[in-house]
């Protein structure tokens, strides 16, 4: 038994289950409470001063937000600009509705917070910064359902990203965010004592092995060989400690063995799934999302069969964690 509160198989009973003591749950559900704070010493309830250039809805209560007032086709005032990253931090994803930007605006608002990354593993628009996400119909169905944080497997993962709604499906094609923020302070302080120093193997084979040719998944994993970052990283901004392992990339902890490691990291997967810990977004065409990659994982939901949804999206270069 891992000191996670859960067997070192997963989640799960056996026909023996009833006649031994319940594992003490690694997270306290004792009448559902949970810790909900969206920075370093908040409540639920608190807000970090006023916004006077925007106008900022929470949608979720540690993260999401709407924004409006501002159109992002034009060039942003500087206070504008602040109270946006100030939003970002705070509620780790924005949501900008009616915005209807063309991939030119997407970059230049991108490139207000730095360099746009390029991904050779994912297909390009007319632009190689921008991925674009064409989806259902005739042509390939959504990958992006699992929980991920985009590009962990680089040296210095993506600092944050920006999708606009280009086609919406007649239902389905939502989009979850979890904040991994809140996910490590709801873990038990024995788990968190066995993660805090510990780092942990990020690849992009198991990603992207399912979409790629055995040729090109080797020339690319030449491009990208598996890096280590900590499985716990303090947000540069914000000091926060985050829970950085994700499902899509992360494959082992180092220093553990494989059996101990895969049950901890199933753990620790799971607590993206924790519904207070998530907002779950409803798009029209036109939004513009921006979160936090550094604080967030999502997973954009295939539920919406035949039908196309089409997005463009565009990352920012980011900081090896630490």
């Amino acid at each position: 038994m891992l000191e996670t509160g859960v067997p070192a198989g997963g989640v799960g009973t056996d026909q023996a289950s009833h006649d031994r003591p319940r594992a003490t749950p690694a997270i306290d559900l004792l009448e559902g409470r949970r810790s909900l704070r969206r920075l370093p010493g908040d409540g639920p309830e608190r807000c970090h001063g006023d916004y006077t250039a925007v106008t900022v809805t929470p949608v979720g209560v540690t993260l999401g937000a709407e924004i409006t007032g501002v159109d992002l086709s034009a060039p942003l005032p500087a206070e504008v600009r602040r109270e946006i990253h100030r939003a970002l931090l705070e509620w780790k994803v924005l949501f900008f509705p009616g915005q209807h930007l063309d991939s030119a605006a997407q970059r230049a608002f991108g490139r207000l917070w730095g360099e746009l990354e390029t991904n050779p593993l994912l297909e390009a628009g007319d632009d190689p910064s921008v991925v674009r996400f064409a989806k259902g119909g005739a042509g390939r169905q959504t990958y992006e359902n699992i929980w991920h944080v985009d590009t962990s497997f680089r040296p210095a993962p993506a600092m944050g990203a920006i999708l606009r709604m280009v086609t919406t499906p007649p239902f389905g094609g939502d989009t979850l965010w979890a904040d991994m923020g809140a996910a490590y302070d709801n873990l038990s302080d024995a788990v968190r004592a066995r993660i805090d120093d510990a780092v942990a193997v990020h690849d992009m084979v198991p990603g992207f092995a399912r979409f790629l040719d055995a040729g090109k998944l080797a020339e690319l994993a030449d491009v990208f060989p598996p890096v280590t970052h900590p499985v716990v990283r303090i947000h540069p901004e914000t000091g926060r400690r985050t829970l950085f392992v994700n499902a899509s990339f992360t494959t082992r902890i180092v220093g553990m063995e494989p059996a101990e490691s895969d049950a901890l990291l199933r753990h620790l997967f799971a607590q993206a799934h924790t519904p207070e810990f998530q907002v779950r977004y409803r798009w029209a065409e036109g939004t513009v999302a921006f979160w936090d990659n550094r604080a967030t994982q999502h997973y954009a939901v295939g539920d919406y069969g035949s039908h196309v949804r089409v997005a463009e999206r565009v990352a920012i270069a980011g900081d090896a964690p630490f």
